[in-house]
């Protein structure tokens, strides 16, 4: 029996841990605070996230960071996105390498870094694998079908992390495309926050169309501009990730744009939708990474300017809407970053 510890004990964390320990695992779920560890030991159930899910009896949660560490050298980092670093600098005095599966989407609004980088920083030993893909926590828990993405530029990492995780009902790819799959899972939800926007807009399914895929040619040539393989975009860390976050109410950033489209400031909306939305940090890194690689992200600036900005809803989308007149792909002979705004 392999040992794994998942750290982060919300929705996602939940779920793969419940996965993990289905599928023969010995699993620790360090949760950030003590009452939710002593809620799930007494119950089986976490009070705080999937409520009505029971959890396999192979998951031991944990909220000593310490012994969640030194139960496995084989870790899932499942905590929002701006808590990696923190997580990582407590963990390395316990064990100086693992091997890490990320399955946080979104970049560190400080430094603009992908996950990836951050722990080359902070464990710079550890080999690096990131798990992504249309996956709600609420039907992988449930046993309903979901087919992810797990990229490691170590072949032999990416393999053993889908061997883990894959089952009847969650069927995991692998892939070597870690940049790829990274600014995929990352800035779909900034995309996802616009489609909310639109939708408490009541501006119809024409235009939510349209803002999906024309977010899906932002993520392309951000993407080609970092060294992104194209048809890692295409697949599931790409187009089915952000057809998922953008089509469904379960999506919390696509909650967000909602509530933001209903009138509510950026405060209002996060304690409506109650959980972390990344995409609202996310956008930030995405719009400095874009003036670094001077990519045009018209539809990402614009969810900045809503959320950070101080424009009007209404006014950034009659921009959005009236922009120049242009072809909708570059010519065939320039390279993708040159491709049409």
């Amino acid at each position: 029996m392999n040992t794994v510890s998942v750290f982060g004990a919300g929705s996602w964390g939940t779920a793969l841990a419940d996965l993990l320990a289905r599928n023969g695992h010995d699993v620790v779920l360090w949760c950030r605070r003590s009452e939710q560890a002593h809620a799930i030991t007494a119950t089986g159930i976490n009070p705080s996230y999937l409520s009505s899910a029971r959890i396999h009896p192979g998951v031991a949660p944990s909220s000593d960071i310490r012994d969640a560490a030194e139960h496995s050298d084989r870790w899932v980092l499942a905590v929002p996105t701006q808590a990696v670093r923190g997580l990582l600098s407590n963990l390395v005095p316990v064990r100086a390498t693992a091997a890490i599966c990320n399955v946080a989407k979104g970049f560190e609004i400080g430094s603009m870094l992908r996950i990836s980088e951050i722990v080359r920083q902070i464990l710079p030993d550890a080999s690096f694998t990131v798990l992504s893909g249309p996956s709600f926590a609420e039907e992988v828990i449930a046993g309903l079908p979901t087919a992810v993405v797990a990229a490691s530029t170590d072949p032999g990492a990416a393999t053993r992390w889908q061997r883990r995780f894959s089952t009847l009902h969650f069927r995991v790819y692998s892939g070597n495309d870690v940049i790829g799959v990274e600014v995929g899972g990352a800035v779909k939800n900034v995309v996802a926050i616009a489609v909310g926007a639109a939708r408490g807009l009541r501006l119809g399914d024409n235009a939510v169309a349209a803002l999906i895929t024309r977010g899906l040619s932002e993520i392309s040539r951000l993407g080609a501009a970092m060294g992104v393989q194209p048809q890692t975009l295409a697949g599931l860390a790409g187009i089915g990730d952000l057809m998922l976050t953008c089509y469904s109410s379960k999506s919390r950033n696509f909650r967000l744009g909602l509530e933001i489209g209903s009138g509510k400031s950026l405060d209002e909306a996060r304690n409506a939708v109650g959980q972390v939305a990344e995409g609202a940090f996310t956008v930030q890194a995405v719009v400095s990474m874009a003036d670094r690689y001077s990519v045009d992200i018209p539809i990402s600036r614009a969810v900045w300017d809503i959320l950070y900005g101080g424009k009007k809803l209404s006014d950034v989308m009659t921009a959005l809407l009236n922009r120049d007149l242009k072809p909708e792909h570059s010519d065939p002979g320039c390279p993708p970053e040159c491709g049409a705004l």
